[in-house]
C-alpha cells in the first residue's frame, strides 16, 4: 500500500527520506501559522523557536508538497524518521490534497499531515497567536540544534516562492524580521 505524506512548513524543502515521487498541492479549509512553538529544532525550552503548523480556515488553502512512499521499507524509514523530528506535533490527520484551485475531486485523498494542536494540555510547546513584530522578534532570538529560527523562516519563504505560493502570512513575518534586523545594524 502506498503512503503519502503532506509537507507544508520545512518538509517542503527538506524531506529527509526517501520517497518515489513529490507532488505540489494544497489543502483545503486550512492555513499555516507561525503558532508552534520549537524547543527542540530552531528554539531552546528558554528561547523557543516559531514553527508552522495549520489551523482550520474556512476558504484557505495551504500549499505545500504531498510525498509518495511505496516500498514498506521506505515507509518505516519514513515513519521512523518524521516520528522524531515531528515530535512536538501531537496530531495527524490525513486529508485530501487537490492540485488544481478549480478542482472539486482531489489529487489524493488519505494523505497523512503533522498538524500542532492548540490544546495545551497535549501540546505543551503551541505558543498560539501574536502580532507579527512580536512573533517576528521571537524569530530574531531563537536559535536551536537545527539553526536560527530566522533560517528556517527565510527557507520556508524561499520554498514556498519556487513552488509558486505567495503565502501572505510567511512573507509579512519575514520582511518584519528583515526590517527589524536592518535597524539592528
Amino acid at each position: 500500500m502506498v503512503m503519502w505524506v503532506f509537507g507544508y512548513g520545512s518538509l517542503i524543502w527538506k524531506a529527509g527520506f526517501p520517497f518515489d515521487e513529490s507532488v505540489v498541492c494544497f489543502i483545503k479549509g486550512y492555513r499555516r501559522v507561525f503558532h508552534q512553538g520549537s524547543t527542540d529544532h530552531r528554539g531552546t525550552p528558554e528561547y523557543p523557536g516559531r514553527t508552522v503548523t495549520i489551523e482550520p480556515a474556512e476558504g484557505e488553502v495551504c500549499w505545500g508538497v504531498a510525498y509518495k512512499i511505496s516500498k514498506k521499507e521506505d515507509q518505516e524509514i519514513a515513519l521512523t524518521y518524521l516520528e522524531v523530528r515531528e515530535k512536538q506535533y501531537d496530531k495527524k490527520a490525513y486529508l485530501d490534497v487537490f492540485s488544481e484551485l478549480t478542482a472539486t475531486t482531489p489529487a489524493i485523498s488519505g494523505v497523512m499531515v503533522y498538524i500542532a494542536s492548540p490544546d495545551k494540555n497535549v501540546n505543551k510547546n503551541y505558543l498560539g497567536p501574536a502580532s507579527v513584530e512580536e512573533i517576528a522578534r521571537q524569530v530574531i532570538r531563537a536559535e536551536g540544534p537545527s539553526g536560527p529560527n530566522r533560517d528556517y523562516l527565510f527557507q520556508l519563504e524561499k520554498a514556498l516562492l519556487q513552488i509558486g505560493c505567495q503565502d501572505k502570512h510567511v512573507m509579512d513575518l519575514a520582511n518584519e524580521v528583515r526590517r527589524i534586523l536592518s535597524e539592528q545594524e
